[in-house]
């Protein structure tokens, strides 16, 4: 127990040496990059990049921007330097969305003053806010991970295992609460027209807690996928610990042939029945004989004469329905029209209520569509005697569709 301590201690001092190291060899560049919004890559070689990478001092929101400090780091400079302005004392996600907003405010009016330099400076402020709110979810969804690969990994016990699942699923619960706090109907309205801030707050914003919801889903599904594995081999580490115990208190016990025993115990017969399955050997010679005495045993099927002549009048019969009905329906518009030549005062007729007075019983959409046919199959000197106006209106605001709810008829006088 010592010795593993003494190497988990001598490990630490050791990474912890190299981290510190690594800050102390490339300061300048880190203070170019706590000054400015990105790191200088000029400063930086390609193995020095990757050290500081792999170390988390600094890190990359996506593959378009360029490499900046890490949150930690840069509030770790931001402590020592005593920068109020750029120090976190609260790192609630609500807290920093309020600084946000307060510095769209100013960035805004610094434009409207024309005051640039201090344009620049509020923008600065914001993308070094942003990519710390992104930065502090990426560093709680790694930690996740870690906590998985470590804490998670190596429990031996079912109830400290279900411990560890509940912590990482509150956690989780807490990510997405404050991943929640973001709605970007306000910060769309908060940022208006201006380019930069809906490029920064918006889409570089939204493409970022994206990624972070797909980060938590893929950790509550390797969180489910480990609690079933251990629940797993925990059924099967209590088997073998059972008969273990089984066989300390039976030593003289030997296992049995259950495939030769008549009476076997059900919980070792759960193989299903085999159904016997038997083919006719063509091929043999000797037993054409009885493979024809079998065929002509048989049963022969006795099927029943079937006349196919009543299929086609059907088709005729409905076809013939159809025809009666549209006639029946041409000759009751073509009395509405005939009731409106005979109306003394030739006023409008409303055709929907001449069908509901009528013991006629055609639906109301069917009817108004063959009065307007009707009209529209006349002859022009025909049309000129009546005329036809329809009641309609726009579907929407948006849909120019115009909807016809009913037509009134009157002769031209």
């Amino acid at each position: 127990m010592n010795n593993s301590g003494n190497e988990l201690e001598s490990r630490l001092l050791k990474t912890g040496s190299e981290r510190l190291a690594l800050l102390g060899k490339h300061s300048e560049a880190l203070m170019q990059a706590y000054t400015r919004d990105e790191v200088p890559l000029e400063s930086l070689s390609d193995s020095a990049l990757r050290k500081l990478l792999a170390a988390r001092v600094l890190w990359r929101p996506d593959e378009q921007s360029g490499v900046k400090l890490a949150p930690k780091v840069r509030e770790l400079i931001a402590e020592m330097l005593a920068d109020e302005t750029r120090r976190h004392v609260n790192a609630d996600v609500a807290e920093t969305l309020e600084l946000i907003r307060s510095l769209v405010h100013s960035y805004r009016e610094a434009r409207s003053r024309g005051e640039h330099w201090r344009l620049e400076q509020q923008l600065m402020r914001l993308r070094q806010e942003v990519d710390d709110l992104n930065g502090r979810f990426a560093d709680a969804i790694d930690s996740l991970w870690q906590r998985l690969n470590s804490d998670f990994g190596f429990v031996s016990q079912l109830n400290d295992k279900i411990r560890e699942n509940d912590r990482a699923q509150k956690q989780i619960a807490r990510l997405l609460d404050g991943l929640a706090l973001i709605d970007f109907d306000e910060l769309i309205e908060l940022v208006g027209s201006d380019g930069s801030l809906r490029k920064l707050l918006i889409s570089q914003l939204q493409q970022q807690l994206s990624q972070h919801y797909t980060g938590l889903r893929e950790v509550q599904r390797r969180l489910i996928e480990l609690m079933a594995r251990f629940r797993k081999q925990q059924a099967r580490s209590r088997l073998i610990s059972g008969m273990a115990a089984f066989m300390r208190e039976h030593p003289g016990f030997v296992p049995g042939n259950y495939a030769r025993r008549s009476d076997v115990p059900n919980l070792v017969n759960q193989a299903a029945p085999l159904s016997a399955a038997a083919a006719p050997a063509l091929d043999r010679n000797l037993d054409n004989q009885v493979l024809a005495e079998l065929l002509h045993q048989l049963p022969q099927p006795r099927h029943t004469t079937q006349t196919v002549e009543a299929a086609a009048p059907a088709q005729a019969q409905e076809s013939s329905l159809a025809a009666a009905r549209q006639q029946a329906l041409k000759q009751d518009v073509e009395h509405f029209y005939l009731s409106v030549i005979d109306q003394p005062q030739a006023e409008p007729v409303s055709a929907l209520e001449y069908l509901h007075e009528s013991p006629l019983e055609w639906p109301d959409e069917i009817w108004l569509f063959q009065v307007i046919s009707e009209y529209q199959g006349l002859p022009r000197s025909d049309q000129r005697a009546f005329r036809l106006k329809q009641q309609e209106s726009q579907a929407s605001q948006f849909n120019h569709l115009r909807l016809i709810h009913d037509v009134e008829l009157q002769l031209a006088v």
